[in-house]
């Protein structure tokens, strides 16, 4: 059996690898993995209860100038400790459903996964930036099986509806255009759009329970 070693103890193991390489490679590995068991999860739902309610699953490695920004901003030194100690969405996984009933029910579906980890919850439905940015965010603990080591890899799973996601790919897109100084003329439409969007939500979820009523019936 093969034994369990934090990403230092691996990479230690490896002194003539390049460690940041390998540091990344075993993130990549952890989003591979967890992309993976969620796609299981939609599979079994969908043949189970015929119930599909992920609309699509989006996964993503942070670059090293990304990871060094970051670093940068936290006060941190630029090294591999301190980004695998503080960096915590290296290794990130975005899922989009359709409607926000979903987010709790796939939120709970992932955290009674076998072997996964709950670190923490950063739920940002029920208490939204004051930007009017809203998600759930879970910081998971993935195991990844390499050939001589199961190394525990931190990965932060974002649950959001598609109105929320599209909100938020537009406050990102104005965030770095702007590099976080964007007129406030954005920040207050940006706020009447995620309460429209609030909005939205309720009235898609409420429709979608009328219509399962009446096919119940």
């Amino acid at each position: 059996m093969a034994e369990e070693m934090s990403i230092r103890e691996y990479i230690r193991r490896k002194p003539r690898e390049d460690g940041f390489e390998t540091a990344m490679f075993i993130y990549q590995s952890a989003l591979t993995q967890m992309s993976s068991r969620i796609e299981v999860l939609n599979n079994e739902l969908n043949h189970v209860y015929s119930y599909n309610p992920i609309e699509y699953v989006k996964t993503r490695l942070k670059t090293p100038e990304s990871i060094m920004k970051k670093l940068r901003k936290q006060g941190h030194d630029i090294g591999i400790d301190d980004m695998i100690e503080y960096v915590n969405d290296i290794a990130g996984v975005r899922i989009t459903c359709s409607f926000f009933s979903e987010i709790q029910f796939l939120a709970a579906m992932l955290a009674r996964q076998d072997n996964l980890t709950v670190l923490s919850i950063k739920d940002y439905l029920g208490h939204p930036k004051e930007s009017g940015y809203k998600s759930y965010h879970m910081l998971l603990l993935v195991p990844v099986g390499l050939a001589d080591a199961v190394v525990p890899t931190k990965v932060e799973v974002q649950i959001r509806t598609m109105a929320m996601d599209f909100w938020a790919s537009l406050e990102h897109k104005i965030y770095y255009k702007y590099e976080g100084n964007a007129p406030d003329y954005f920040a207050r439409e940006l706020r009447e759009c995620a309460s429209i969007i609030s909005k939205l939500d309720a009235k898609m979820m409420s429709l979608n329970d009328a219509m399962k009523k009446m096919d119940g019936e």
